[in-house]
């Protein structure tokens, strides 16, 4: 397939966005500033930006507790990004979602999910409503090898497939449920292959090889445009960091991880991009630096973010209601 040259860029930029981000708010992180948890997603880039390459403003996407990637693919702020990250008033859900909870309705990121699989069925209820309504409208489910076995994948699969719904479901295959080998845990190589049982198709792209990711979303995209149905599409790939900032890895070998770290996708599309003649390397400094000066501003504009009031706590718990009027 030919891909332009701006489109090439696009992959590029957002891809370093995403790990420029994340390496910065691992380094905070260790500082105590930033609270609760925080999974990174450093090294499967390529899947995020791949399949949300091919998303409009008001597709949906579901996502995990390692969601800033997908936040950032599908356009969302980076201020707002990081002021939520550090619980502040002026983050996308006031400070009150966190790392693991950040949601954007406004483009059509409906939220992280610290339950594993709980945004699989989201995507697909999305996806119904879409179809109800003749929108052309896709939604995205991201989910990891561990929600593969997850019965609401299952039943999700099951009900999409019967009504076409237009949902594409992506696997982040990166080895390991926390600690788990998926070796151990799931029952086929390819979780892809279940989609057959479904009567579904079912493709295997590479992690590190954000073009062949990018390939395969466009083809389950259409697809579920044109009312065809969905999409299970599994990409191999690999976390470069632990399941959790400050996770001590000893599940993982070594030599395997050295080796894996090698297929870095983003290496791999910028000597792409300097030897096609797509750009040279002083444009890509130029975009790094571009991206780390709005990264540090991010951080600066959560920093100066006010905490929400405690006196606010149920705020926005419930929607508000209309003012009831009084009968005389």
């Amino acid at each position: 397939m030919d891909i332009a040259s701006e489109t090439l860029l696009h992959l590029y930029r957002t891809m370093l966005e995403i790990r420029i981000f994340e390496q910065r708010v691992a380094r905070e992180f260790r500082t105590g500033e930033i609270p609760g948890f925080v999974h990174m997603y450093v090294g499967e880039e390529a899947v995020a930006v791949g399949v949300c390459a091919h998303l409009d403003d008001d597709d949906y996407v579901t996502s995990t507790h390692r969601g800033h990637g997908h936040c950032i693919a599908k356009g969302c702020d980076l201020d707002r990004m990081m002021a939520e990250i550090y619980g502040r008033q002026d983050g996308l859900c006031k400070g009150r979602g966190g790392s693991m909870h950040i949601a954007d309705f406004s483009r059509g990121m409906l939220g992280a999910n610290a339950i594993v699989g709980g945004g699989i069925a989201l995507a697909t209820g999305a996806g119904l409503a879409a179809s109800v309504r003749g929108s052309r409208q896709v939604a995205v489910a991201f989910f990891g090898d561990g929600a593969a076995n997850q019965g609401v994948l299952h039943e999700s699969l099951n009900l999409a497939a019967i009504w076409k719904l237009p949902v594409i479901y992506v696997c982040e295959n990166n080895g390991f449920a926390e600690s788990t080998p998926a070796s151990y845990s799931t029952s086929v190589v390819d979780v892809a292959s279940r989609a057959p049982g479904y009567g579904i198709p079912g493709v295997v792209a590479d992690g590190a090889d954000v073009l062949g990711v990018y390939t395969a979303a466009r083809t389950a995209v259409d697809r579920a445009r044109a009312g065809e149905g969905p999409t299970l599409l599994e990409v191999k790939t690999y976390r470069f960091m632990g399941h959790f900032e400050g996770d001590p890895e000893r599940y993982r070998d070594d030599e395997e991880r050295t080796a894996l770290r090698d297929r870095d996708a983003i290496a791999a599309l910028q000597a792409h991009l300097i030897s096609a003649g797509h750009a040279t390397a002083d444009v890509l400094a130029v975009v790094r630096e571009e991206i780390e000066a709005a990264v540090s501003a991010a951080v600066e504009f959560a920093r100066a973010s006010p905490f929400p009031d405690p006196a606010d706590l149920e705020q926005f718990v419930y929607p508000e209601q209309p003012a009831r009027e009084e009968v005389a």
